[in-house]
């Protein structure tokens, strides 16, 4: 790392200072752009072949079911091996998977007897999942293997920056990227995978400590037993698990565009664009303005605010109610995310990092992948409107429980 540059860094800019934190956040950037082009991409087309909600839940779980199968493996090969490696090779995989989309959809077209068969498509995105499910504990703990202790705040909120801006752009780009073609959409997420692979091994290779303990189900449950033991982590973990778990509703963004709101393809890439946007404004303000004091009321009225958001956007039937809806949830989940992931980076060992983190990134893909499962399987049985009303309510039963089960997380005032 550039002594210099950490001499006269400016705060808010602080973790800019190293080139290696630059080339990490570029290549998270587009890697997180492309990955949105392609939910985009996938969602409108399953739902335009099928009209199946289920299906656009099914989508969620088949990504985040190898994270779970693999969560022993994927923290401790994060915590033994090259971190920067791992996610360029992570990236690359994804850049073929997408390959193996475009080429699907190019037969399918060609080939009528084919409509309305689309399970080579949840093949493909089983191993995009495997993909992200090794490639997030090594992206996640490479960051504090970058900068100095100092900055990992500021690192944590531009990473938080990287995802959001992707969430928000990604999305919209991608609405109007496949109303142009499908292989339009995918074409441009493969050349963005592509770079993101490339960015990523130009990064000097950072100094990490690596787990030297013997291989053994005791050192892979090393992430679980420290999570277990910090009630702080536990509370932080789980409150973002069940909230977005039972709010999610992302996978039925597609049936809102087309069913109840009646805007297409573009009004779909704005729906997803929201949220990421309402994120996106609520980290540039984290950035200038820290949470420096009651950090654990400040995350749960944010979870909150979440659920309530949630509501107000499954009871609108205009897009200019449910657009306001779906910004303020981002803003508001930004929070809890941001809280989250400076506790756990900031409170964990360098050389169990990868295993905490791997642990995380399957109850984030709970909330996120399962949730979607959850809100679409719900509304095949009892419609879109109410799977969606009813989660956000649930979130916010949840928020009133966790106050009581974990008073240590909202009684937590500061994050160093």
């Amino acid at each position: 790392m550039d002594q210099d540059a950490r001499a006269g860094a400016v705060e808010p800019l602080s973790a800019f200072a190293y080139s290696s934190f630059r080339l990490y956040w570029t290549a998270r950037f587009l890697n997180g752009f492309a990955t949105q082009i392609v939910s985009v991409a996938v969602g409108w087309q399953i739902y335009d072949e099928t009209r199946e909600p289920f299906l656009l839940g099914l989508v969620g779980l088949v990504q985040f079911a190898p994270a779970l199968v693999f969560v022993l493996v994927t923290g401790s090969v994060a915590d033994r091996f090259n971190r920067r490696a791992i996610m360029g090779l992570c990236i690359g995989l994804e850049a073929l998977c997408v390959a193996a989309l475009a080429a699907f959809w190019i037969v399918h077209a060609s080939q009528p007897e084919l409509h309305g068969e689309v399970w080579p498509v949840f093949i493909i995105l089983t191993l995009f999942g495997v993909a992200r499910a090794f490639l997030t504990p090594a992206v996640q703990s490479l960051a504090a293997n970058l900068v100095p202790r100092e900055s990992f705040a500021n690192a944590v909120a531009w990473n938080s920056s990287a995802m959001q801006a992707s969430f928000t752009i990604g999305p919209a780009i991608g609405g109007l990227l496949y109303g142009l073609s499908h292989n339009a959409a995918y074409g441009t997420a493969f050349v963005l995978f592509g770079i993101a692979a490339l960015l990523t091994l130009l990064i000097p290779k950072p100094a990490q400590k690596t787990l030297s303990e013997p291989r053994s189900v005791e050192s892979m449950l090393a992430g679980v037993r420290y999570i277990w033991r910090n009630p702080v982590v536990l509370g932080a973990i789980s409150l973002d698990l069940f909230a977005v778990l039972l709010g999610g509703a992302t996978a039925l963004l597609p049936v809102f565009a087309r069913d109840i709101l009646d805007v297409g393809p573009w009004g779909l890439g704005l729906l997803r664009s929201a949220a990421g946007v309402g994120a996106l404004v609520m980290v540039v303000w984290l950035v200038r303005n820290p949470i420096r004091d009651h950090a654990g009321k400040v995350m749960f009225a944010g979870v909150a605010v979440y659920g309530l958001a949630i509501i107000v956007f499954g009871l609108s039937t205009t897009l200019w109610i449910s657009i306001p809806a779906l910004f303020i949830m981002g803003a508001a989940d930004m929070i809890s995310v941001n809280v989250r992931a400076t506790l756990i980076q900031l409170a964990t060992p360098d050389d169990v990092r990868g295993r905490v983190t791997a642990v995380n990134s399957v109850a984030i893909g709970a909330s996120n992948e399962v949730g979607e499962f959850r809100a679409g399987s719900m509304a095949a049985f009892i419609g879109t409107v109410p799977a969606v009303v009813i989660g956000g309510a649930g979130t916010l039963l949840i928020t009133g429980l966790w106050t009581r089960f974990f008073p240590q997380l909202y009684d937590k005032r500061r994050l160093t």
